[in-house]
């Protein structure tokens, strides 16, 4: 994967280039550029598919067309086999050829054929017309900026900044084409999270025990292409459900695998994973973050990192910012995690709460908002390491299955994610299946630590320039439960009430500094009886 920077347009400025590309120089091992007049095109390559022969940007055989992209096309050897067969050639074993070679065969259309994670533009090198592509789900990151008759792309926010204009955000599932003087024209090419999925009405899937099988395989295809690498893999593991499962088949299918996790000592994440990790025989290494470690600093670095826009998010970052610096220190480039799988199959409460056509929206929401939450804080904080993270669980085939479930088979008698647990019952522990369901950073033991910050957090959001994208807002998780989890009613929240009032933040600020005050009081007094 890659941080690309790309400024079409009569004029382009070589510094401004170069402040995009030091941006986005963690996502990468290399830079690679081109420089011509009114177009500059850049990446920040990490390098795992055919990193010899896989330069960007890469310009295709005519010479017509150049491609900037970030991502993993996982049927590349597919679609390479069905080009050659109608006559393409090929200089190396990349994605990056195959996308290319996709658009100058199929044009717009190849974007449906891809399955993977990516984002990419593809610019046209005499006029400047540029057409972008996000993945379905918006695991991949890509933005757009528009200035005194430029076009300027990237793979971050804080690398369009320093234009100081209106950044925009390419949707995902969307493509469209843009030009030096005409803003993107975007449009979706998938049907992948509409209510009537792809190819039209989704058919329902009622049967359990047919529903299991096929989630079974499913899932267990989408790690094994996943770990179709000679690179040593890691997983990210919590020791809930999600990160278990994945760990489970990571070690079946690739031995040379490594377990993270993160947490404050004696945690629950950390006691769960590590019992996984040694009834598995995996090496396990613990990122151990006492609390009171975590200070201003840290969070004012994963906010810059991250460029998130909700509190539980940035907390969550303040988290996954150490954890990946471990991964990369390990010289670990790929690793897998469990993301997705509570928005897929029903891994909220609130679920369980509402009517069945309710819990739909809801789901569908959620899906349609992973690609700036949860999916924007696994790119930030992994990428600023130069570590490339793998989502099986949002590979299309698991989410277009995900979509034919009803409610009914996801949340079952108060049991969140019934159905994996069902398809899975001979693959985890009981521990592991019986573990209920805990936030990120309530389970490391590290929320309420960075909690103490939330007052802090949108000045520092604004001092780097995030807000040209977006200011900091409530925690929609929040506005939802106000609202009795009336969808609708939330919406409508989150627009009249973008951020928390002084009142608000004052009163969860005391909440935050009576629960620290306790937990240090424990800690002294646990000391003490220690020393008698």
């Amino acid at each position: 994967m890659c941080g690309i920077a790309l400024i079409a347009g009569p004029g382009a400025s070589e510094a401004l280039f170069g402040q995009m590309l030091d941006a986005l120089r963690p996502r990468g091992d290399v830079e690679e550029v081109l420089v011509a007049d009114g177009l500059l095109a850049g990446t920040q390559r990490l390098r795992i598919v055919d990193p010899a022969r896989a330069r960007q940007p890469w310009i295709s055989a005519d010479r017509r067309w150049l491609l900037c992209y970030n991502g993993e096309i996982y049927n590349h050897g597919a679609l390479r086999a069905e080009l050659r067969a109608l006559g393409c050639r090929f200089r190396t074993e990349s994605d990056t050829e195959v996308i290319m070679a996709a658009f100058t065969r199929w044009g717009e259309n190849a974007v449906r054929r891809l399955r993977g994670e990516f984002a990419f533009a593809i610019c046209e090198r005499s006029s400047g017309h540029t057409y972008l592509a996000r993945d379905a789900v918006g695991v991949k990151p890509l933005y757009w900026s528009a200035a005194n008759g430029r076009l300027h792309v990237a793979s971050e926010i804080k690398a369009l900044v320093p234009i100081a204009a209106q950044i925009h955000e390419v949707p995902p599932g969307s493509h469209g084409w843009a030009s030096p003087r005409r803003a993107p024209a975007l449009a979706p090419y998938s049907d992948l999270l509409s209510e009537q999925g792809p190819a039209g009405k989704v058919m329902p899937l009622t049967d359990a025990g047919e529903a299991a099988a096929l989630v079974r395989s499913a899932l267990a295809d989408a790690i094994a292409v996943r770990t179709d690498t000679r690179l040593r893999v890691g997983v990210i593991l919590s020791g809930g459900l999600d990160s278990s499962l994945t760990l489970a088949h990571v070690r079946e299918r690739h031995r040379d695998c490594v377990a993270f996790t993160v947490g404050a000592p004696g945690s629950a994440d950390i006691e769960y994973a590590s019992k996984l990790a040694a009834d598995l025989g995996v090496r396990h290494e613990i990122v151990e973050i006492p609390p009171r470690s975590i200070r201003l600093d840290q969070v004012r670095e994963a906010i810059r990192i991250s460029e998130l826009t909700e509190y539980g998010d940035i907390i969550n970052a303040v988290v996954s910012v150490p954890l990946f610096r471990r991964i990369a220190s390990m010289g670990i480039k790929v690793v897998l995690t469990g993301d997705g799988s509570d928005e897929l199959f029903g891994g909220y409460v609130m679920y369980d709460q509402i009517e069945p056509a309710q819990a739909r929206r809801l789901f569908l929401h959620k899906l349609a908002n992973l690609g700036r939450t949860e999916l924007q804080r696994v790119d930030r904080t992994s990428m600023a390491s130069g570590v490339e993270v793998r989502v099986p669980f949002l590979d299309p085939a698991v989410v277009h299955l995900a979509m034919r479930l009803p409610m009914a088979l996801k949340v079952r008698d108060g049991t969140e994610k019934w159905i994996l647990r069902q398809a899975f019952a001979d693959m985890l522990p009981e521990y592991i299946r019986r573990r209920p369901k805990n936030p990120m950073s309530h389970a490391s033991g590290l929320h309420e630590r960075a909690r103490l910050y939330k007052p802090r957090f949108a000045r520092i959001h604004r001092s780097f320039g995030y807000h040209l994208h977006e200011p900091v807002r409530r925690d929609f998780s929040v506005l939802l439960r106000q609202s009795g989890n009336d969808l609708d009613l939330a919406v409508s929240q989150a627009g009249a009430r973008l951020d928390y009032s002084s009142t608000e933040h004052a009163r969860d600020l005391a909440g935050a500094a009576k629960h620290n005050a306790a937990t240090l009081m424990a800690d002294l007094a646990a000391g003490a009886r220690g020393r008698r």
